[in-house]
């Protein structure tokens, strides 16, 4: 058969792409270094009163926020200087940084405002590598403020820590400065939970005072919201008219008030003892009733409750 005529001969060799490494590592390199040098800037960010010259490109490249900004038909998108507001200059920049070069400085000083503005300008990157920072560095001198901004921004991996170690190290924690800038919310989620690592419930009337007093003008009003979650039923009679005969129970009427409804009604008596109280008790089991019960020594009274062990 001629030559001509026969199939041509399939090739045996595939096509294959191939990432080069180098350039992505150079392009970036490359982009950095015009940003130092001021070439191509054609954008000029304003942020509380200092000047950022910058490429619309790459901002646009790395943020849906400026993505949005210069590619759709908004006033911004034709402007030479744009006044960014509700950012601090300090942390635009080291967004900028990280914009430019790929690699984010974080530290405890920084990692808050560091993530606000991450927040604001949609960089998920930054957002989570601030998360995962505060996340693990969640011990008792920063677990208050942590849990402060975890709480506003639902950041549940840290706020979980944060509110463990809280619960475990009540009364150290309740003595520092940073717990007496709780929000009142803050503050009564935490004095609700049965996880409290504390001996007597007077400690947690104790730490409700010191937030008080911190503010006292301000934070009077709020005593008859947080009242209730004290239980005065693991309160002795003794403590329960200590704490109605203090000061701020006796200046404001509304308190009293709701303490001694509180105490007429038995305070929910089903509520638990406190995390901490629980190794401080005495268990009964009747045959009769086939009833587990728990005794508080210190406040004298009987509990239908499971008792757990620490």
């Amino acid at each position: 058969m001629a030559a001509a005529d026969q199939e041509p001969h399939a090739s045996a060799v595939r096509p294959r792409s191939y990432q080069d490494e180098s350039y992505l590592r150079g392009f970036l390199g490359y982009v950095g270094d015009f940003q130092k040098s001021g070439v191509l800037q054609d954008v000029t960010l304003e942020v509380e009163g200092r000047r950022f010259p910058c490429h619309r490109l790459v901002l646009s490249a790395a943020s849906p926020y400026f993505r949005a900004m210069f590619t759709n038909d908004m006033a911004e998108s034709r402007q030479k200087t744009v006044v960014l507001q509700g950012l601090d200059a300090g942390m635009f920049g080291e967004i900028l940084s990280y914009i430019y070069s790929g690699t984010l400085h974080v530290s405890l000083d920084n990692v808050q405002p560091l993530y606000q503005t991450a927040d604001l300008l949609q960089l998920d990157y930054v957002r989570d590598s601030c998360s995962s920072y505060m996340a693990m560095n969640v011990e008792r001198s920063t677990c208050v403020d942590l849990y402060k901004f975890a709480d506003v921004f639902s950041l549940d991996n840290i706020l979980n820590p944060c509110l463990q170690l809280i619960d475990r190290n009540f009364a150290e924690v309740a003595s520092s400065e940073d717990f007496c800038s709780l929000s009142v919310n803050q503050l009564s989620e935490i004095i609700s939970h049965d996880e409290l690592d504390v001996k007597e419930e007077t400690t947690v009337w104790e730490a409700v005072v010191r937030w008080v007093h911190h503010s006292r003008e301000d934070r009077l009003d709020y005593l008859p919201v947080i009242l209730p979650h004290i239980r005065f039923n693991l309160l002795t009679s003794d403590d329960t008219a200590a704490v109605l005969e203090h000061p701020l129970v006796r200046e404001d009427p509304r308190s009293s008030e709701v303490i001694r409804n509180m105490v007429q009604k038995g305070n929910h008596p089903n509520l638990k003892p406190r995390l901490g109280m629980t190794t401080e008790m005495a268990l009964l089991f009747s045959e009769r009733s086939n009833q587990m019960l728990c005794i508080n020594p210190q406040a004298g009274k009987f509990f239908k409750i499971s008792c757990h062990h620490r």
